[in-house]
């Protein structure tokens, strides 16, 4: 085996068990929002609760790397790039923790309002309104094809036509619309192209450390960076999350969403 292919399997492996620790937590959290919800807790201090639970976590994670040490024997010169290495590591675990404990909002509303979804009936069809009644009003439809006409007018967000994974990303496109709730819809594509302007820098960091022909990529990994599709996705991923991982995972392969999640780090990560 060559070193190259020894590294590609090791490296598919360590992504496997991460994946792995992310669904679980991704159920933990949801059982936890639940139990505070049980007992009267709301969802601000629910969430405030969590995200310091978590903050805790990387902090811990932040201690362990700083007291970490180069191997015994090591030249200085290999010392000196080692501990360079763990003041960045550190550094960079400093900001998850503060930005995890500040900014990780709206996912105990997120988890009461998937609860309430997956534990609706069926409603039977709609029977004609009696007389004197007012029928209720039409839901506004979202055409998928004017949805992903504007999210091809963002290159530097999206991959050229010729370098993507999936010329025909509509699967990945009709489940995230899936996840867009009937009120939402009135006005989506401008949220969609504000959503997208707001966050120019972060797509853009994407796109170029993960698209296509990036080393990452290279490992068959992140095939969803660079589609148009992927942009309503990520909106939906900062929406509504918990929405969107039960419409995804009732469709689709979830290996696809946790790698975009992992790269994107959003507010509500599922699979972490």
């Amino acid at each position: 085996m060559s070193t190259e292919q020894h590294e590609a399997d090791a490296y598919g492996q360590e992504l496997a068990a991460i994946s792995h620790h992310q669904h679980e937590a991704t159920a933990a959290r949801f059982t936890v929002f639940q139990a505070l919800a049980a007992v009267g807790i709301g969802h601000e201090q629910a969430d405030e609760i969590v995200s310091a639970v978590e903050a805790g976590a990387v902090a811990g994670a932040h201690t362990w790397i700083s007291e970490s040490s180069a191997p015994h024997g090591s030249e200085p010169r290999f010392e000196d790039g080692w501990h360079a290495g763990v003041r960045d590591v550190a550094s960079y675990l400093r900001l998850i923790a503060d930005r995890t404990a500040t900014t990780e909002r709206g996912r105990a509303a997120s988890s009461t309002m998937l609860v309430a979804h997956l534990q609706q009936p069926v409603s039977p069809a709609l029977e004609e309104a009696p007389p004197g009644e007012q029928a209720p009003a039409p839901v506004p439809t979202l055409e998928a094809k004017d949805v992903l006409a504007a999210a091809e007018r963002f290159p530097w967000a999206v991959a050229a036509p010729g370098t993507r994974h999936w010329p025909d990303g509509s699967d990945f496109l009709d489940v995230a619309l899936s996840a867009v709730r009937p009120e939402e819809r009135a006005g989506y594509i401008e949220r969609l192209e504000a959503f997208v302007e707001e966050h120019r820098a972060r797509l853009e960091k994407m796109l170029r450390t993960h698209g296509p022909g990036s080393r990452p990529a290279s490992h068959g990994r992140y095939a969803l960076i660079g589609q148009p599709e992927t942009l309503v996705v990520l909106e939906r991923m900062e929406t509504a999350p918990f929405l969107l991982r039960s419409r995804w995972e009732e469709e689709l392969e979830t290996v696809f969403l946790d790698d975009l999640e992992f790269v994107w780090g959003p507010r509500t990560r599922l699979s972490r």
